[in-house]
């Protein structure tokens, strides 16, 4: 028996490739180690912002992570100059400073050559600012493997919104019932499946330094590369 599918509480993908058109993928905790982002805001903000109000960093972060959830889903979450603004800090720069950190989870590009070699329609699709993307971008070098990338600026909705979905099927023209949207966070998916994407993933392992937590609700992952068959077009459940 595949080792894979011994894995406890996980409900495992079923995919017919020949039934995809198009493929949407996350950046943050999807296609890049979502280690970069937790690290920068739970400790690297927080111990800026306790040194410009000489306040302990302990204090710093729980102020700090009441003020995030303050604006949670929301597209104010990954603006840089919203938080640049609240919070006193030339964030762009601060997130330069320890671009070291950003990359692209294992198996990844393996799946993005496997989706063009499949001719699918490749779609970057992101909650983040469109500051954190260019910096994402030049230190990943994943931007041209998509047709089309979007900002859910762009959109002026972020994806929690089913509307987004129907603001981004107007948009690039894909049919939803032939799209596969794979992402790290439920409320996304949830709010795709409201508005009838067809094929939902949810990617388990966000980040390299916490452990893997499956969807109860969705069709799980760890690697990308559990989405590409070993032999023929279909994956079995």
């Amino acid at each position: 028996m595949d080792p894979l599918n011994e894995q406890p509480g996980k409900i495992f993908p079923s995919l017919d490739w020949d039934d995809i058109d198009t493929v949407l993928v996350d950046m943050d905790g999807t296609l890049l180690d979502k280690h970069f982002d937790d690290y920068f805001w739970e400790q690297y903000v927080p111990e800026h912002y306790s040194l410009l109000h000489d306040i302990s960093i302990d204090k710093a972060r729980e102020e700090l992570l009441a003020r995030y959830r303050a604006v949670e889903n929301t597209l104010d979450w990954t603006d840089l100059d919203y938080w640049s603004q609240e919070l006193g800090l030339d964030i762009p720069e601060l997130k330069l400073r320890i671009n070291h950190l950003i990359g692209v989870h294992p198996y990844v590009v393996e799946f993005l050559e496997f989706c063009l070699r499949m001719r699918k329609k490749l779609h970057l699709i992101t909650n983040a600012h469109s500051g954190t993307l260019s910096i994402k971008l030049k230190k990943t070098s994943i931007g041209p493997w998509f047709d089309r990338i979007v900002c859910a600026e762009e959109i002026g909705l972020a994806k929690e919104e089913p509307e987004f979905w129907q603001r981004l099927e107007n948009m690039l023209g894909f049919d939803k019932t032939k799209t596969l949207l794979a992402d790290d966070t439920e409320k996304v998916l949830t709010a795709a499946e409201t508005y009838g994407i067809g094929k939902l993933i949810f990617v388990a392992k966000s980040s390299s330094h916490k452990e893997i937590r499956y969807s109860s609700i969705f069709p799980s992952i760890e690697y990308f590369k559990e989405l590409v068959p070993r032999s023929g077009t279909s994956i079995p459940g």
